[in-house]
This record gives C-alpha cells, sequence and structure tokens, in this order.
C-alpha cells in the first residue's frame, strides 16, 4: 500500500513545529530569568513573546491546512513551497518584531495576512477546478504472455 505524499505539506509542517519550539523556548528563558511560573507577571516582553508565540499557533494550522488541500488535490508546486518558506519567515520576523523590531513585525504581518488570504481564495478556486489530469500507466505485461 503507498501513501498520498505531500511533500510540501509535510516539510512546511516539520519546519513549523521546529519554529513552534524556538517560539516556547523564547518564552521559557524569559520565565527563568525573571522567575515567572505563571502567566505574564506583568512582564512585557515575556507578554509579547507568549502573544508571538499564540499568534503563530493560531495562523499555521489554517495555513497548513490549505497548503495540504491544495497540494492534494492539484499536486506539489514551486510556488507552494515558495509560499511556505515566506510564510515561515515571516512568522520569524514576527517573533523578533514582538522583541521591538517594528518593521520586522510588520513584514512577519503582512506575510501572514497575504499568504492566508491568498491561501484561502486559491483553495475556494481550486475547489472549482477539474482535477490535473492524471497520467494511467499501463500494467506491464507478464513474462512469458503472448
Amino acid at each position: 500500500m503507498t501513501g498520498i505524499m505531500l511533500p510540501v505539506t509535510l516539510a512546511t509542517a516539520g519546519l513549523a513545529a521546529l519554529l513552534n519550539l524556538w517560539l516556547g523556548a523564547r518564552i521559557v528563558r524569559v520565565r527563568l530569568r525573571d522567575k515567572i511560573s505563571i502567566g505574564d507577571g506583568g512582564n512585557p516582553a515575556l507578554a509579547a513573546r507568549m502573544r508571538a508565540h499564540l499568534n503563530f499557533a493560531e495562523y499555521t494550522p489554517i495555513v497548513l491546512i490549505l497548503m495540504g488541500g491544495i497540494e492534494l488535490t492539484h499536486g506539489t508546486s514551486l510556488w507552494l513551497g515558495l509560499t511556505g518558506i515566506v510564510y515561515l519567515i515571516g512568522r520569524v520576523a514576527h517573533a523578533f518584531g514582538m522583541d521591538g523590531a517594528m518593521k520586522a513585525r510588520q513584514f512577519g504581518t503582512i506575510a501572514t495576512l497575504t499568504i492566508t488570504g491568498g491561501l484561502g481564495i486559491y483553495a475556494i478556486a481550486v475547489s472549482h477546478m477539474p482535477p490535473p489530469a492524471m497520467i494511467e500507466m499501463e500494467a506491464p505485461a507478464a513474462v512469458g504472455a503472448g
């Protein structure tokens, strides 16, 4: 039995998992440094990092679902892979932006909203398109037949 391959979505999800761990580690560093175990303790740096992490968790599932659906219905493509890369770069930029780098935050926000909206619109369009032509391969003739 062979499985359905979604290499772009899977690679993006794997990188997103690592990015999620990095965002969580940034929170832990502030918690340990400032001895805050629950909540944000009124610490603006911790609150900002917690929001960056939550913002990632809010957008990433829908982006991955959209990518997977598009890849499943219309195949793997370079543009879909580039979309995933730009999305993840945008999420890293947003995290640094939450630490005070305003231009990075703006880039991350714009990248996230553009990609989420673009994937959403494309997914709606794809749902009304015929699937790409499937190439049927004939089974090889049995050895000695004929």
